[in-house]
């Protein structure tokens, strides 16, 4: 939920900011219909008061300061250290008639912009007509970003076990990133896990296969027992997520789950990308907060994926996993079927190739000499072809060229596993990174 909060000053063109500001707050209120939206202009600390107490306890992620004229910087400032939000500040143009500076909006969120960055409070900011598309499409991404940050903030996640040895980009530090985005990390043991999945009904686990094999072409082929194994993991899971308000899970899945329940719990992690919980593999706490940010900027399903390939003379990289993409990733003209796991002969993996389309990569990392945190982005095409490997997996055109990609992912030693989600977030991606004073590294 974002407000839209106007300022101005009596000594300027009253009549026009006024104009101006009915038509932001139309454009903002047909595009936002839950806006919290300041009708009247703002010029002194009791209006400002007065709206700051409408806002106050409002669901908010971010303030949109629409500058209807030039004023100083004492009353973004307080928004900003009142609210606590990063703000958006929107300043609109003026024909230049040769006669009175009217309006001078944009010299209003320059000097309200020098404030601000002093204080290390996070802004962006909007040069446009009040209802023009570039307006919405800034207000948009600015508002994805804050929802993301916002998300993080309020975001609960689940770790089952503990990360592989020799996995270190799966391992993570609790207190740093609580401190950094507020998200909060519960670990639980995978015993318990184990035990959990054990006392689901029965009855249960032959619903959840029943709808499965609406889905997968081939289920019944499968050893059933072992398949039960793993869908009885993912309804413990199921619950254990509502029971504690998890909003992500990753989860230790080999090799304990090979060799103490038969079966593998890759699908599972599918079914619940597919429900709007990011799951990943090898404890990958990251990889999870990925997911999550991800859908915070708009994103539905995200699949946890390995890069395994770069053909540079065809300018592609594969990204594959063992069978934990959302089936609703699946190529159309492909029926997605159940697998066994290629090194561990156990089901049940997802196999299928992912569709074409537009495809954001991100990665939430710590890679590198410093171990602060970064966002590694990018953004390409995810071609139709053929399945590259088993379980999933997709052929990707990054914009920036695979040699690029490559080289960056060496270069700064970044993480085997990325986020992939379908639809273009690059831009709010961005945006979020430094709302969060987060480094970017493009991919």
């Amino acid at each position: 939920m974002l407000a839209l909060i106007p300022l101005g000053r009596t000594t300027f063109d009253m009549q026009l900011a006024q104009a101006e500001n009915e038509r932001a707050a139309q454009a903002v209120r047909a595009a936002f219909p839950d806006a919290l939206i300041i009708e009247t202009i703002l010029t002194d600390a009791q209006s400002l008061e007065r709206a700051l107490a409408a806002l106050r306890g409002a669901p908010l992620s971010l303030a949109v300061v629409f500058q209807a004229t030039f004023a100083d910087s004492s009353a973004v400032v307080s928004l900003a250290e009142a609210l606590r939000l990063p703000l958006l500040l929107w300043a609109v143009p003026e024909a230049a008639t040769g006669g009175r500076l009217r309006l001078n909006s944009l010299c209003g969120i320059n000097l309200a912009a020098f404030a601000l960055k002093r204080r290390g409070l996070p802004y962006t900011f909007c040069y446009a007509a009040p209802d023009s598309p570039e307006a919405l499409s800034a207000i948009r991404r600015a508002a994805a970003a804050a929802n993301a940050l916002k998300l993080l903030k309020d975001a609960k996640i689940g770790v089952i076990g503990e990360h592989p040895t020799g996995f270190e980009p799966c391992a993570y530090d609790a207190e740093s990133l609580r401190a950094h985005f507020g998200v909060r990390v519960q670990p639980y043991a995978l015993e318990t896990a184990f035990a959990a999945a054990d006392s689901v009904p029965a009855e249960r686990v032959a619903a959840r296969y029943a709808d499965l094999a609406t889905k997968l072409s081939n289920l019944a082929e499968l050893n059933r027992a072992q398949v039960d194994g793993t869908l009885s993991f993912h309804e413990a899971m199921r619950d254990h997520i509502a029971a504690e308000g998890l909003r992500g899970l990753a989860v230790r899945c080999w090799p304990e789950t090979f060799l103490k329940r038969d079966c593998a719990v890759c699908a599972s992690s599918a079914l619940l990308c597919e429900a709007g919980i990011p799951a990943t593999c090898e404890a990958d706490v990251h990889g999870v907060l990925t997911g999550l940010l991800l859908q915070g900027v708009g994103a539905t399903a995200t699949f946890g994926a390995d890069m395994v390939a770069a053909d540079l003379e065809n300018n592609t990289l594969t990204f594959w996993h063992c069978g934990l993409a959302p089936l609703s990733m699946c190529d159309p003209s492909f029926a997605p079927r159940g697998a066994l796991h290629s090194n561990r002969g156990r089901p049940l993996l997802m196999e299928f190739p992912l569709k074409a389309g537009r495809v954001t990569l991100a990665r939430l990392t710590q890679a590198g000499d410093s171990g602060g945190y970064r966002l590694a982005l990018g953004a390409g095409e995810m071609l139709s072809a053929p399945m590259q490997f088993s379980g999933t997996s997709g052929l990707f055109r990054p914009d920036s060229g695979a040699a690029s990609v490559l080289q960056t992912v060496m270069d700064a030693g970044l993480d085997h596993h990325f986020a992939l989600a379908y639809g273009d977030f690059a831009e709010s991606l961005a945006l979020f990174a430094a709302f969060a004073e987060l480094p970017i590294i493009r991919l």
